[in-house]
């Protein structure tokens, strides 16, 4: 398992840490975002090899910033994993849609976190 630079994105500090503490204890390398607008600033100026973000945050929400992301020259290239609590299937239709390489609802299953990211390397 190669170390990779991941930018994690929510609103709440809890789950940031939760899922920041996850993917370090795996030796993972972990920036931190609390909205949209600084994630997809973050994601231009840190270029991370992988994106975990939530969807319902204020400002600008996952499904809008995972649209600039990868419809941006410059990192369109870094695959975005959106998390929440929404499970309709409209919703994950509508991530793909955006852009997002898959999406995991919320409460977070870490193994299954784990394993995508993995898959991602």
């Amino acid at each position: 398992m190669a170390s990779q630079k991941i930018l994690v994105v929510d609103d709440s500090l809890v789950q940031r840490l939760i899922v920041a503490e996850l993917l370090q204890a795996h030796g993972h390398r972990v920036i931190l975002a609390t909205d949209g607008v600084e994630a997809v600033a973050m994601a231009r100026s840190e270029l991370p090899d992988l994106i975990v973000m939530d969807v319902i945050m204020p400002n600008l929400n996952g499904f809008q910033a995972t649209r600039a992301i990868t419809n941006d020259e410059t990192t369109w290239h870094i695959p975005v994993i959106l998390l929440t609590s929404k499970d309709m299937d409209s919703d994950r239709v509508w991530a793909l849609r955006q852009g997002a390489t898959a999406f995991l609802n919320k409460p977070l299953d870490h193994a299954a976190l784990l394993e995508l990211v993995n898959t991602l390397e």
